[in-house]
């Protein structure tokens, strides 16, 4: 990707420890030239993309330091307050950051790793050679259906009791429809049928693929794993409890089935 367009201004994104650079009312902060100059000559940088006219910058920093008038976020503080395109471009940013932070040194020989040269986006380890590239952990999340009802999970970790699909990572030797199958036995106890494709989704939390799947209720009850899921029921589409954003792609296969139900009423 060209780093630079005829008429674009650079921006750049600190970022430290996961956590991305945002002001005191929890927007994120790009900066200028002038303002990321303390950083420019020290923090290792990555062309993210551009964005509005802008060429964006990631600046990695190696801890969060405090910055006057600023404050250190997660991402997922941003859900709602960045558009599409920008929540892809930060994520990439976090998700490079950890890279590199977790491949400083040789999995297999301990030794202090390097960038490769010519831009190519791996280390490698000068003492054995091997190299390491990012990779994704691929996972599935599907939303399960019966007649105007799907099925809807609060899981133990969420703190505002958002009710969401189920979803889980595709182990070695899976297909994905194979884990589709295997996380809806495991965290509520129901067979599928039928799981159809829907869409994917890169998620930086850490470093994830979401791919989006409908399937069809089978057989069996409600049973919750009660360690992942604490509770699952069936919500008619028109009368859901709080579900997660459209910006996710749960939030897409909720609105996607709700969007089915009303064409059909109509």
């Amino acid at each position: 990707m060209i780093d630079s367009q005829p008429g674009h201004s650079r921006r750049y994104l600190l970022v430290g420890e996961g956590h991305v650079l945002c002001d005191q009312s929890g927007r994120l902060r790009l900066l200028d030239e002038a303002e990321a100059e303390p950083w420019l000559a020290t923090a290792d940088r990555d062309f993210l993309g551009h964005w509005n006219a802008v060429s964006l910058y990631a600046l990695h920093l190696v801890d969060s330091q405090t910055i006057e008038g600023c404050q250190w976020l997660s991402l997922r503080t941003q859900l709602g307050l960045l558009d599409d395109q920008l929540f892809f471009l930060v994520g990439n940013a976090l998700q490079w950051s950890r890279w590199r932070l977790e491949h400083r040194f040789c999995g297999r020989c301990g030794g202090p790793t390097e960038p490769m040269p010519a831009g190519e986006p791996a280390h490698r380890c000068p003492r054995c050679e091997l190299r390491f590239y990012p990779r994704l952990s691929p996972c599935m999340i599907t939303l399960v259906t019966r007649g105007d009802h799907c099925l809807l999970a609060r899981h133990a970790r969420s703190r505002q009791g958002i009710h969401t699909a189920l979803a889980g990572f595709v182990e070695i030797g899976e297909r994905v429809e194979d884990t589709v199958h295997r996380e809806v036995m495991e965290e509520v106890g129901l067979t599928i049928k039928a799981p159809r494709y829907f869409a994917s989704q890169p998620w930086p939390f850490p470093g994830q693929l979401m791919l989006g799947f409908h399937a069809e209720y089978d057989s069996g009850d409600i049973q919750v794993d009660g360690d992942e899921i604490v509770e699952a029921n069936w919500w008619r589409y028109d009368n859901l409890p709080v579900t997660p954003p459209p910006q996710t792609i749960a939030g897409q296969l909720i609105a996607d089935f709700v969007a089915q139900q009303h064409n059909k009423c109509s």
